[in-house]
């Protein structure tokens, strides 16, 4: 395992970090249905065991069952081993006190009298301007102050625009975005990423696989404007953009290529070797090199 430090974090955190928003489920559930909890708690062992140290989860994950579970399995020690993220569910706030209540219920759920890193959930423009009149700025300097959570950021879906006002309002220690090759200009996106890193932010991607849909080994043809459509090739591991009038094909996707962009890190440690390729396919068509996160 690989491990980077944030800038306003004094410690080594492993790049590939542990999400508990799509735990296993039990027979004949749904995907965030009822988790089937020994099944879980060894895949969460088993990462931590493989040098994971960074596991994330949220107050609605699961239907609330998620933090639960990740508080059993951080019993036996294993609590010891891990930097604990967990979410505010901002949507749910109403007053200054429903910050503390909630922070305490997770507290507890978690089996946990910290939090190492807390972020305020899917932050957007709407949200933020609820929360920051309510308080919220004082309510993340007083949980630091009484040792209740240690690193605050905040989580993202909305246009750079607003991202940029909520990076710049106050000394945050990292942000969550969505990111991969297929969000680059979505929300944040590259330029939100390279806002923040400049800005002294640590980064975290969420979504780097897009729920799984980029690591399908069948992964069928998605249409873009103007029938331009992205796909992977297996053997170089480029992504290509070409055209194409079958939109039902499916082509082999290599995960190793979508692995690349999994993701804790800087946009300092990233790599420049992903290609487009545009034109008609099997035409000559123009290059150009975008960045992505290296592991």
């Amino acid at each position: 395992m690989l491990y980077r430090k944030f800038p306003r974090v004094p410690h080594e955190v492993s790049i590939l970090g542990f999400g508990c928003m799509r735990l296993p489920t039990e027979a004949g559930q749904q995907a965030g249905g009822k988790i089937d909890v020994p099944e879980a708690v060894r895949m969460i062992r088993t990462a931590i065991d493989d040098g994971v140290n960074y596991i994330d989860t949220a107050y609605p994950y699961h239907n609330g069952e998620s933090e639960a579970v990740v508080g059993k399995a951080l019993e036996d020690g294993y609590r010891e081993k891990v930097f604990l993220a967990t979410k505010l569910p901002v949507w749910l706030v109403t007053s200054r006190e429903d910050m503390d209540k909630y922070l305490d219920e997770q507290l507890a759920r978690l089996h946990t009298d910290h939090l190492d890193f807390y972020l305020l959930h899917g932050l957007g423009a709407e949200v933020w301007k609820s929360i920051s009149r309510l308080g919220v700025l004082e309510f993340l300097d007083s949980a630091k102050a009484d040792g209740r959570i240690r690193y605050p950021g905040f989580s993202f879906h909305d246009e750079f625009s607003v991202f940029k006002e909520i990076v710049d309002s106050y000394e945050w220690s990292f942000a969550q975005i969505q990111y991969n090759y297929m969000d680059e200009e979505n929300q944040a996106g590259t330029q939100g990423l390279e806002y923040a890193a400049k800005r002294g932010h640590g980064i975290v991607i969420m979504e780097p696989l897009r729920g799984g849909l980029l690591s399908c080994l069948g992964l069928s043809i998605l249409s873009i404007p103007d029938k331009v459509v992205l796909y992977i090739t297996p053997i170089n591991k480029k992504i290509k953009v070409g055209h194409t009038h079958d939109t039902n094909s499916t082509i082999p996707a290599c995960p190793a290529c979508t692995l690349r962009g999994l993701l804790i890190g800087f946009w300092e440690h990233d790599c420049r070797g992903t290609l487009l390729r545009g034109g008609s396919a099997g035409a000559a068509g123009s290059y150009r090199t975008v960045k992505c996160l290296g592991i």
